[in-house]
């Protein structure tokens, strides 16, 4: 019996789903359920009921589950206690970032850490939320800057930055092209780019619900996962996109980018980009600390420098 395993078996309790759960471990789902097929024939047990429909825990799992979150439990708090030991000496913090919080806020928070703490140094992972967070629970990130989820595993401990505003790109020559601000209305034919659901569910969401909002129905005419691809697209022509702020900067000479007004105005959830500060709740790290202080002190003069 594998940590490993004990691992799949909570995240597959916890969603109900195998490939939620796989998501949720950044693994494949046929790799997940190798882990639990091979737990249960060592246990000789059926841990999930499995139906085309559903999955739900049997009466042994349930036992099983409960028992496997505490020796989880106690293997956590070991592992952290020597990871923790003399990290206040190590002047390495390991930062996650999604792309656009990587072109708008890490340059001036890197900056000023730099000089206040001279010896310190960041490195930067720049990649989606759903990869990010496992790696705050394995170690591999001492902090991370994300799209926030409710869904999250309870040591995944969150702290709300801002909500990230968002811009139309368009291709350069389209009539649209060049106003300051534009309506949903306004671009109700237009062929749309939106994200993969799966990898940006908050940036595909708010397209669609923005809308829906004014009761109209997004052309589709390209589904994309990366922020620079979706860019490209549009410098194409295949389509506009609606994109936070910051991305724009991977734009080129073939794209323009304009206001949403409804984006602008929007209080409803689903038409936000939230960006918060996350980290492991069960590790103590001084040096990750004062950095999440001084993003949250700053956070406001970030973003003004950022979009000047």
């Amino acid at each position: 019996m594998e940590l490993r395993q004990l691992r799949c078996v909570i995240a597959v309790a916890d969603e109900m789903h195998f490939g939620r759960a796989a998501q949720k471990m950044d693994m494949l789902p046929a790799a997940l359920g190798r882990h639990v097929r091979m737990l249960e024939e060592e246990l000789g047990i059926r841990l999930f009921e499995r139906t085309t429909r559903a999955v739900s825990l049997s009466r042994e799992g349930r036992a099983f589950v409960a028992e496997a979150r505490t020796i989880l439990a106690m293997t956590d708090a070991v592992a952290e206690r020597f990871r923790s030991r003399d990290r206040s000496l190590d002047r390495v913090i390991r930062l996650g970032a999604i792309d656009s919080a990587a072109a708008g806020l890490v340059p001036q928070l890197i900056h000023d850490f730099s000089e206040i703490e001279p010896e310190a140094r960041i490195e930067l992972v720049e990649d989606k939320t759903i990869r990010l967070v496992p790696r705050l629970l394995s170690g591999r990130l001492d902090l991370a800057i994300i799209r926030p989820s409710p869904r999250f595993d309870p040591r995944v401990r969150t702290r709300f930055l801002l909500d990230e505003p968002v811009v139309l790109a368009l291709p350069r020559w389209h009539p649209l092209a060049g106003r300051e601000e534009v309506s949903i209305q306004d671009i109700a034919d237009v062929a749309m780019i939106v994200p993969e659901r799966r990898s940006r569910p908050h940036s595909h969401d708010l397209t669609i619900r923005l809308f829906e909002q004014a009761g109209l129905r997004p052309h589709i005419a390209q589904m994309a996962d990366e922020k620079q691809t979706i860019v490209g697209m549009v410098a194409a022509g295949i389509g506009a996109a609606i994109i936070p702020v910051w991305s724009a900067r991977l734009g080129g000479p073939g794209v323009a980018f304009s206001r949403v007004r409804e984006a602008d105005r929007a209080v409803h959830d689903g038409t936000r980009l939230p960006l918060a500060a996350a980290w492991h709740a069960h590790v103590r790290d001084d040096n990750r600390d004062r950095l999440i202080a001084m993003m949250e002190a700053n956070v406001s003069r970030y973003v003004a420098e950022a979009d000047g």
